[in-house]
């Protein structure tokens, strides 16, 4: 049966249910992930990013295995986002030719040839940052440009670090849900392309080359637990419209068919649309409105991806949201590590899994929603720290004032195991 799990003191909120399951989608499969890798190994740069295995943390909190999937130095770009973004733009401008980009590949849309078929094109987004740098990289990259349009709020060097690839940054007075229909509006009123990791009515397709090239990281991930002789007992994905959640799920689901994961999605409090999607029990995405205010500013979004619901809605068990000093601990352990560790820079929206992990292994209050997802020394718990430091200043107040603290743990801690 369903059930809401309310930690006021704590400021968090799980909801837990069986998983529905089902048919893996066919969009996600092992077939399609293995066509996004092929392009990804194209890319200049292109390396996996490492999978770091924190034997010393999983010990002193009695678990099985903790594995970090540490994206801070994908493409030198600091953030998973380009995996996406880098895959769409190279299927648009493919589609434009009329050529297939599994026969033409990288190498030919860059050429002098493959450059005067294209042509001229405008790339529009909206983004908290990691998005919109990934675009601006992907244009740049083609010889293309871009414009991307982002909220309220957006940390100095972030917007510098996408006008370092070219673009033209416009920093809006809005939420980021309004940012991404005022992109949206300009780009159908100039004849731009906009590539956003959220859908529409006619607008699907774009997407859905975004999510499927967030399977690069899960499969990248797979595959190096798999040389450790380890499979995952238990995915910890953070969610923002659901686009990367939706990615992975889909395709761990496809890969891991008939031992499944417990996955377990994470979302800030002010920005909790899975969740409130998943407790409304009606099987339909439902928004959440306002400032959608948090220092996990990528996962900062009130409506879910469309394409990625049903995924979410079916294959999870537990849905989180939290307040901001989980990431700020997440961060905290990371670049702390206990002896034979290794040490991790992680952003504020990369660390709230380490963080959730911390309140499950070791505060009391917690020990029902540990105990109903079977965590402990037999678990193997898989982490993704999607970004590094993007906005270094608030790291740094984090790291060093102590930034958002959260609860000590009790006397008596939560028991190992």
């Amino acid at each position: 049966m369903p059930t809401l799990i309310e930690l006021p003191e704590y400021n968090f909120q799980a909801f837990l249910k069986d998983p529905v399951g089902g048919e893996a989608p066919a969009a996600f499969s092992e077939e399609e992930a293995a066509k996004v890798h092929a392009f990804h190994r194209q890319l200049p740069g292109y390396e996996p990013t490492p999978l770091v295995w924190l034997k010393g943390l999983a010990a002193s909190w009695g678990l099985g295995g903790i594995f970090v999937k540490d994206e801070s130095c994908r493409f030198g770009l600091k953030a998973f986002k380009a995996l996406g973004g880098s895959y769409a733009v190279a299927r648009l401008v493919s589609k434009k030719i009329g050529l297939s980009l599994e026969k033409t590949g990288y190498r030919y849309l860059v050429s002098d040839e493959g450059r005067r078929k294209i042509g001229r094109m405008k790339f529009t987004t909206a983004t908290d940052g990691n998005h919109g740098r990934g675009i601006a990289w992907a244009a740049q990259q083609l010889g293309q440009e871009a414009i991307v349009y982002m909220p309220k709020g957006a940390a100095p060097s972030r917007v510098q670090n996408i006008r370092s690839h070219g673009a033209e940054v416009v920093v809006t007075d809005l939420n980021y849900d309004d940012t991404v229909r005022l992109a949206r509006r300009n780009a159908e009123e100039n004849g731009w392309h906009i590539v956003q990791d959220t859908a529409w009515e006619g607008y699907e397709e774009i997407p859905i080359w975004i999510m499927q090239g967030y399977m690069t990281l899960a499969k990248e991930a797979l595959d190096q637990m798999a040389d450790l002789g380890e499979t995952p007992t238990h995915v910890f994905v953070q969610a923002g419209v659901g686009a990367l959640a939706g990615g992975v799920i889909g395709y761990i689901a496809n890969r891991l068919r008939g031992r499944l994961p417990k996955f377990i999605i994470m979302e800030p409090n002010n920005a909790a649309c899975i969740f409130a999607s998943a407790v409304a029990g009606d099987g339909k995405p439902h928004s959440v409105t306002g400032d959608l205010d948090t220092i996990m500013v990528g996962l900062a979004c009130g409506e879910p991806n469309p394409l990625s619901w049903g995924i979410l809605r079916d294959f999870p068990c537990c849905y989180v949201r939290c307040d901001d000093y989980v990431a700020a601990n997440g961060i905290r352990i990371l670049a702390n590590p206990l002896p034979g560790d290794r040490f991790i820079e992680a952003g504020e929206s990369g660390s709230v899994g380490v963080g959730l992990l911390e309140l499950l292994a070791n505060h009391n209050a917690f020990g029902g929603i540990k105990e109903a997802l079977g965590i402990g020394p037999d678990s193997r718990i898989l982490l993704l720290n999607t970004e590094g430091a993007t906005d270094p200043v608030n790291y740094r107040e984090i790291l060093w004032y102590g930034k958002y603290p959260g609860p000590l743990p009790p006397d008596g801690r939560a028991a190992k195991g």
